[in-house]
């Protein structure tokens, strides 16, 4: 992260080398007169030639967006170190870790050709962000710190300022996450949309005409520039959409304002084109394996590892796998939330959830299910997090049978059913269902050894998959009891990267969603935490959130993450589970080994496709 009162310029000093740069890109293509000059010798990348149409397969029209994540323009952007670095901004200066200023970069231009300034930052603030038809309650939340809005000053065509009276620790990552906090719009654009700028006449003629049922209806769907699917909006991104949904193909062309060069000042991106084929996702790996594609991870899963490889000398593909990055592939989560009075409470007592932890042979799932190559152990950061310590991995994860039984025992659990169940306090057999979203057969067959174990113990489980947006739901409501879904989304973060997801303040979080809704609405829905150790590690966040140093942000990490994994909140089975990325044998500057996940990294973002290219020779 940025250390406060630093300015930082962005890869390799763009504006110094800029100047002595000769561009060799066509005549058509323009990039700002301060463009970021890419380094290739860091990420051990090759000068390429420009050219080429790349082909991949989606599973969704509206997956569309997957360009902005690949892309992965950005103001400020992680590099493959993981550290915050100025993109799309020439650079930035903090200060206090509370104020924010933005310099662009001279000449940058949209996609259109149109400039992009500080008006474009000014138009999503005053405009959109602060305009009631579009944000009804008021801006983003992710903007406001303890209850205070950004001030946000224009201080010239290319400077702008965000301050708050505390630190903000979120406003950069925020930036520059997969799915970013878009803070600027084209302005030049939308204000055709907007009532406060548009003819009237012409207004209601559009609105009329695209059926909209007003105007803030029609700029909403005019204005997505995560969504991506409006060709006529102007983007920063590599790739410009060229064709609008529904259809069954989407075409991509080069940015010709895009704001990369190479080290020799061809401009980026060097391929002139992506095409996205949207295909049923059960087809994906058998396109695959059949060459249909020359860049390919979505879709595909380990357990297709062996059939791309055995396919790749007539698919003219290689296949490697890339680690992963989530803090388990996969983990069970008992609903501390769950509306079983009974089963809540010894959900509650960590010595149940140390026991079931304690009753799963993880090394059997890892030689069954993923040969061998995953890693058993908690739901926590993984080696390549700079925070991780051995402990956090293994306490109460290591196969102790003789252990959970003892802990069970300690509960109180010593009745029996005559089937050898262990009975519940109330004298029903201890027989409950872990649901899944029925998405992938991997979770039912890891629970099926899950099974096996915890029967031994006097357990009963059963599966049931459902729909996503049930499986949400009923988690939500307290109806599921026990779920399984993928770990922790970060499992390499930095210090001065948010702890927010070991503390109960998402909805989303499966092992305690109404203490999460609680947060997130600030207690006008949802439950408050009732234990000390939930309640310790909100205020352990609170105090990550007020922290003004890298060194005060390590020192509350190191509380946070010995204390989560003592609780056995959430149940971690597999982790490091490789990622197959399929990639045509002449697409040069994909790496062979990488880490694959969606935050941070945006996929294959991080590794900026816009220096992918065809090697022909």
């Amino acid at each position: 992260m940025f250390e406060p009162s630093t300015t930082l310029p962005s890869g390799i000093l763009a504006a110094v080398l800029a100047a002595s740069l000769t561009l060799t890109s066509p005549a058509s293509a323009a990039p700002p007169d301060e463009p970021l000059v890419v380094d290739f010798a860091a990420a051990g990348k090759t000068i390429g030639k420009p050219g080429g149409t790349l082909d991949m397969l989606v599973g969704r029209p509206r997956d569309t967006r997957l360009m902005v994540v690949y892309g992965y323009a950005r103001l400020v952007g992680y590099d493959q170190n993981l550290e915050l670095v100025p993109d799309i901004l020439k650079d930035v200066d903090v200060e206090d870790g509370r104020i924010f200023t933005f310099h662009l970069r001279k000449g940058h231009k949209w996609s259109d050709g149109e400039p992009f300034t500080s008006e474009d930052f000014r138009y999503w603030w005053e405009d959109v962000a602060n305009n009631e038809a579009l944000f009804p309650v008021g801006p983003p939340a992710d903007l406001i710190v303890d209850g205070e809005l950004p001030k946000v000053e224009i201080l010239d065509e290319l400077t702008v300022r965000y301050s708050w009276s505390k630190p903000n620790p979120f406003f950069l990552p925020l930036l520059a996450q997969a799915t970013p906090l878009f803070i600027y719009m084209p302005a030049h654009y939308l204000k055709q949309f907007h009532e406060r700028y548009a003819d009237p006449d012409e207004l209601a003629a559009m609105i009329a005409k695209t059926q909209a049922r007003d105007w803030a209806q029609l700029h909403g769907r005019k204005d997505g520039m995560y969504d991506f699917d409006n060709p006529d909006l102007p983007t920063l991104q590599p790739w410009m959409l060229t064709n609008a949904p529904p259809a069954t193909r989407f075409v991509f062309v080069r940015n010709p304002y895009f704001h990369r060069v190479d080290p020799d000042g061809q401009q980026l991106p060097y391929i002139d084109k992506v095409v996205f084929d949207v295909v049923d996702d059960q087809l994906i790996p058998v396109k695959t394996g059949a060459g249909e594609t020359d860049l390919q991870s979505r879709g595909l899963f380990f357990k297709h590892y062996t059939f791309l490889k055995e396919s790749e000398q007539r698919s003219g593909l290689q296949t490697h796998l890339w680690n992963t990055a989530q803090g388990a592939h996969l983990a069970i989560y008992p609903n501390l939330n769950a509306q079983d009075e009974v089963w809540r409470e010894l959900f509650r007592d960590v010595r149940f959830r140390r026991a079931l932890s304690l009753g799963i042979n993880r090394d059997e799932i890892n030689q069954m299910m993923f040969y061998g190559l995953g890693a058993g152990g908690n739901n926590t950061v993984l080696p390549q997090s700079p925070l991780y310590k051995p402990e956090y991995r293994e306490h109460w994860a290591t196969y102790d049978p003789e252990q959970a039984n003892a802990l069970l025992d300690e509960i109180g659990l010593t009745e029996r059913s005559p089937d050898g169940l262990r009975l519940l306090p109330d004298g029903r057999p201890m027989e409950l269902v872990v649901e899944t979203a029925g998405e992938d057969s991997e979770q039912s067959d890891v629970l099926e050894l899950v099974e096996e174990d915890w029967l031994a113990l006097g357990i009963q489980i059963h599966t049931r998959p459902s729909q996503r947006e049930l499986f949400r739901n009923r988690i939500f409501s307290g109806e599921t009891l026990m779920s399984i879904w993928y770990g922790l989304e970060n499992g390499i973060p930095t210090a001065d990267m948010s702890p927010q997801e070991f503390a109960p303040t998402n909805q989303q979080q499966l092992q305690w969603p109404k203490w999460g809704q609680y947060y997130e609405t600030k207690g006008q829905a949802g439950e408050a935490p009732d234990t000390p150790e939930a309640k310790k590690l909100l205020e352990l966040f609170g105090e990550w959130r007020q922290a003004r140093s890298t060194e005060e942000r390590r020192k509350i990490w190191d509380a946070i993450l010995p204390l989560y994994s003592d609780q056995v909140y959430s149940i971690g089975l597999i982790s490091s589970v490789m990622q197959p990325v399929a990639v045509r044998k002449s697409l040069r500057n994909v790496p062979d080994e990488a880490v694959y996940n969606w935050e941070p990294g945006a996929q294959l973002g991080i590794y900026h496709p816009d220096t992918f290219w065809f090697d022909n020779s």
